[in-house]
């Protein structure tokens, strides 16, 4: 099983996409299922849904897939622009702010009645853009959050390695990207039973998960908040280095004088 343990950013911790990945398949199933059949995410699906109306001259419905599909493009370029202009901010990491304003606009979202479903479902493609823009390695992993067919590809590819060479590192690997896929079809399953009961607001479930992310990336590396403990384990890194290459020599030398004595 994947370690929940952050290994770098933890914004790109496994234990953080963990409530991401059960929000974004929240967030998709709420908008296909009480919010008239748009996807938040899967952009693909609104494409071809677009299409399909726009050949049949269905102008109302073109409208209904084509502006979630324009959000979403407006919600990568926000999300880039944050980062251009607070990645050296010291109090908050930039992707906390994207999360801040993610669980902002969707929390709005639970307001919002079924009338004005085109824009609901434009605010919460705009929110999965920015997470998917923003939140974009797990463990130094590529992987998305808000869909799962890059992931799909990814997990299969290292099942293949993995059974070919049993590279634990592939194996690690497999098992992130699967268990990325059953959290997000878990936050849909979850989506799909509350939107029974409790309608619109079921949104508001997936601002608790994000919050739950926004507050994990408060957690620091010990490192990055003991600089002595950074001191020292720079210095057991620079001894073990040395120990190496004075190994590696003695070894040369021990090639070399047995080479001699078997030509004596």
């Amino acid at each position: 099983m994947p370690s929940l343990k952050p290994h770098g950013q933890m914004s790109e911790a496994f234990i953080t996409a963990l409530f991401l990945s059960v929000s974004g398949g929240l967030q998709d199933v709420y908008t296909y299922l009480y919010r008239g059949k748009v996807f938040a995410n899967a952009q693909t699906g609104n494409i071809v849904l677009l299409s399909s109306n726009l050949m049949d001259g269905n102008w109302e419905r073109v409208l209904h897939y084509l502006v979630p599909l324009c959000a979403f493009a407006l919600g990568v370029l926000t999300a880039e622009k944050m980062q251009e202009h607070f990645r050296n901010m010291q109090r908050l990491h930039w992707r906390q702010l994207v999360v801040l304003g993610e669980v902002l606009l969707l929390f709005l979202v639970g307001f919002l009645p079924q009338e004005q479903n085109l824009l609901a479902n434009a605010i919460v493609s705009f929110s999965c853009a920015m997470q998917v823009q923003a939140f974009r390695k797990v463990n130094g992993y590529a992987f998305a959050s808000t869909m799962c067919i890059g992931d799909l590809r990814s997990g299969v590819e290292a099942l293949c390695v993995w059974h070919r060479t049993r590279d634990p590192k592939a194996k690690d690997r497999m098992l992130r990207y699967f268990g990325i896929i059953l959290l997000f079809a878990l936050g849909s399953g979850i989506g799909s039973k509350s939107c029974v009961w409790l309608g619109g607001r079921t949104i508001w479930i997936s601002c608790g998960l994000l919050l739950v992310s926004f507050a994990l990336m408060f957690i620091r590396e010990e490192l990055e908040e003991n600089p002595v403990i950074e001191k020292d384990l720079t210095a057991i890194r620079q001894e073990t280095r040395e120990i190496d290459r004075t190994l590696k020599q003695e070894l040369q030398e021990e090639q070399r004088e047995l080479t001699q004595s078997a030509r004596k």
